[in-house]
């Protein structure tokens, strides 16, 4: 089974609260549909349906604090309990501890030393490579675990090629905040086709939807929603690609951020882990998935037999 990997990031299960919690206020009737009528709000999980399962996942894993984004996104990339080996919870890039761990124990070096084809799909673009070369940026935990393997992560000319996808999913933010006039926009149902057509290539693909945690820290509620409501269009492109038997998609997160909005802070909030494809599927992907730490072996089991 192949596995496509969505990560939202700084998503968590909050209050159905039309004042605080985007997740509730957003129009999203692709993801209801598939939950049977539910939202991505505290109390919704655990579900199990006809195309979809939802799961709350414990971001804390019994360590002090908050929940932040380098530790959790490497513990969702290893299924370590990074928090709990060093002590604390860290982001939100990695520091030395937490980037050893990204080096030859993540999912992309298991794909590539197990030589099975694995993509991070966002494109990124000329001034990201700028200032990494540069120094005066250093990768967050996921592109910090690809560029470990040899993998190289995709460019504008990936996106213009059609080969990967902007990180808004359109591609809108490319000619509006990049500079990039030609740049290719599609509507977000044709980017979850998109999605899974790319994500068909590999064993398995990653990509990372990171502007929900910016607009999380801003508490910029109109933003939130539409960022929702983008990415149910995209889920709508997704169940009518008509390849959710030969692909397994999940869909989670880090940490709670921006289903509170009445805090820039992040939160103590489950996460959703929101599984997508075919019934026998889901039920061998999900038994005992509890915190982020049960999701890298899980994904594991599903890419072991596939070519």
């Amino acid at each position: 089974m192949k596995v496509l990997f969505i990560f939202l990031d700084g998503i968590g299960l909050g209050e159905n609260n039309l004042e605080t919690n985007p997740l509730a206020r957003a129009k999203m009737p692709n993801l209801n549909a598939l939950l049977d009528g539910r939202s991505l709000v505290r109390g919704a999980a655990p579900f199990d349906g006809k195309y979809a399962s939802l799961h709350a996942l414990d971001a804390g894993l019994g360590v002090d604090g908050l929940p932040q984004s380098a530790t959790g996104q490497a513990i969702l990339l290893t299924g370590k309990n990074i928090s709990a080996e060093l002590g604390y919870h860290y982001g939100p890039k990695p520091n030395p501890e937490v980037a050893a761990y990204l080096n030859g124990e993540t999912l992309f070096s298991k794909c590539i030393t197990a030589k099975k084809r694995a993509a991070l799909l966002n494109a990124y673009p000329p001034r990201y490579f700028d200032g990494i070369n540069s120094g005066k940026r250093i990768y967050s935990s996921i592109p910090m675990a690809v560029t470990n393997t040899g993998l190289r992560l995709f460019t504008y000319e990936d996106l213009a090629a059609g080969r990967a996808l902007s990180a808004d999913f359109t591609g809108e933010g490319w000619r509006t905040m990049l500079g990039f006039p030609n740049a290719p926009v599609i509507n977000p149902h044709e980017a979850g086709r998109k999605l899974i057509s790319l994500a068909m290539n590999y064993n398995f693909s990653f990509f990372e939807y990171w502007a929900s945690d910016y607009a999380g820290h801003k508490q910029q509620m109109d933003t939130a929603v539409g960022l929702m409501e983008t990415f149910d269009g995209v889920l709508g492109g997704i169940v009518e690609s008509g390849k959710l038997d030969e692909l397994l998609v999940l869909a989670t997160s880090d940490h709670g951020n921006m289903e509170d909005l009445s805090t820039r802070k992040h939160t103590d909030a489950d996460v959703p882990a929101l599984v997508i494809g075919s019934k026998q599927a889901r039920e061998e992907f999900t038994p005992g998935m509890t915190n982020l730490a049960d999701l890298a072996p899980a994904i594991w089991r599903a890419l072991e037999n596939t070519d």
